[in-house]
């Protein structure tokens, strides 16, 4: 069975410019997305609770996204941090896509939903 994409939306009150830190660097990941997160020449390496994964960052645009590739996925999928501006509001919104089968999305997002919480304290939100 192939796994779906999908996209998840934040509303975000902080510059891009922090935000992009917390989603593009080892200390930033490791502040809210892992327990534990080292970066060399572009790959990722993740840690909880004593599992361990590893992904290569596979395309960049400073301030505007990150996509990674976890290890061994099909080369189709991936995880993406993008940071867009509403027109109307001009407010900061953190869309995040990634693939799922499709009976898991909804408990792949409740996942996003807690770790996006995470993020957001450490953000002062």
């Amino acid at each position: 069975m192939s796994k779906q994409l999908y996209t998840l939306e934040y509303p975000v009150r902080c510059s891009p410019t922090i935000l992009f830190e917390f989603l593009a660097t080892s200390n930033g990941l490791g502040e809210w997305f892992a327990e534990n997160v080292d970066e060399r020449n572009g790959r990722f390496y993740f840690g909880w609770n004593g599992s361990h994964e590893e992904a290569e960052v596979v395309d960049q645009e400073e301030e505007r996204f990150i996509r990674f590739h976890w290890a061994g996925a099909p080369k189709n999928e991936y995880f993406e941090f993008r940071i867009d501006k509403s027109e109307i509001t001009n407010q900061t919104i953190l869309v995040i896509t990634d693939f799922a089968e499709k009976r898991d999305i909804k408990d792949q997002s409740q996942l996003w939903d807690y770790q996006v919480k995470e993020l957001f304290h450490r953000l002062g939100n």
